[in-house]
């Protein structure tokens, strides 16, 4: 029997506004929830309306009168980013979070995004970056917490700098992990220009650990007709209470990233034998996160791909 997770206490969060990718279902949807209870407002861009109406549903059943919207976003377009930023700003309110949350992994054969990006990296990477970039004068308004959603998988590989789209070769994993590991070294630097400049944001990193999302679920959208033969696995193991955690569990980790104290540059993931399954907890950089230069060139990479600048004028 899969266990109740280890939840991490939230501060009250009333008068707090969170934007939260990817959570119009999964471990997204739970971290939502625990926001909301926490009495955040949560805005969810979602790109399929139907899942984020459910979405929504589902978290005022959880959270009675809980403030929860939507709004409209496809990640692996630029325009649909650059909308939401323009919605989001004419609403002219600060956000206090942004759990860069949303992603897509491992499509069996390359795809490629609105722009002509690589899938993962379109989307797990840059349509975060070019959300930042968005938001930014409401994330400096808000004196925000930024978290990444980073993978496990993160923790091996390397950022495909010289073929950051996969055009020459594409291996599903391989492109996964670089769109992690240069989402990871982003939200790294990204504290460290905040730091530098007086921005006032605080941006964290989490991952969630193995869990059954729905990550590696049948994606018909991505090429992918079944659910993997990992993630049967998985969910048996989930089930069973076995090594690895539940997508309640998966959720925490981001949520103490959200809320802990001095988080900024911090790491953040299940604290169980091989960080796949346990209690949420802080823990060291993947090694792969730790070269300051290749963040640079990350960021400097990321900025011009997504079209975006990330400049605060005092």
């Amino acid at each position: 029997m899969a266990r109740t997770p280890q939840l991490v206490p939230l501060p009250d969060l009333t008068g707090r506004r969170a934007v939260v990718t990817g959570a119009s279902d999964g471990m997204g949807q739970v971290i939502a929830t625990r926001l909301a209870s926490a009495g955040a407002e949560v805005v969810l861009p979602v790109r399929n309306p139907a899942k984020g109406e459910a979405a929504v549903a589902a978290v005022r059943a959880a959270v009675p009168g809980a403030d929860v919207s939507l709004r409209e976003l496809d990640l692996s377009s630029l325009a649909s980013v650059a909308a939401l930023g323009d919605t989001l700003r004419a609403e002219d309110r600060p956000v206090h979070l942004l759990v860069a949350n949303a992603g897509v992994m491992t499509p069996p054969e390359r795809q490629t995004t609105a722009d002509g990006h690589e899938l993962q990296w379109g989307t797990n990477h840059l349509g975060h970056v070019a959300l930042v970039g968005h938001l930014l004068p409401l994330l400096v308004a808000g004196r925000a917490r930024v978290v990444s959603q980073l993978s496990i998988a993160a923790a091996r590989g390397t950022v495909q700098v010289d073929d950051p789209d996969s055009e020459r070769s594409y291996d599903g994993m391989r492109a996964y992990r670089s769109s992690k590991i240069a989402l990871g070294l982003f939200g790294l630097e990204l504290q460290r220009r905040s730091t530098a400049g007086g921005w006032g944001i605080t941006s964290a990193l989490a991952h969630p650990g193995v869990a059954p999302t729905n990550l590696l679920a049948a994606r018909p959208e991505v090429g992918r007709s079944s659910d993997t033969a990992a993630r049967r696995v998985i969910r048996f193991l989930s089930a069973r209470g076995l090594l690895v955690g539940t997508v309640a569990s998966a959720a925490e980790p981001a949520l103490l990233a959200a809320t802990a104290p001095d988080a900024g540059g911090a790491l953040f993931g299940p604290s169980g034998p091989g960080h796949v399954g346990g209690p949420a907890a802080r823990q060291d950089l993947y090694r792969t996160l730790t070269d300051e230069a290749a963040a640079r060139r990350v960021w400097d990479l990321s900025l011009a791909q997504a079209g975006v600048a990330l400049d605060v004028a005092r």
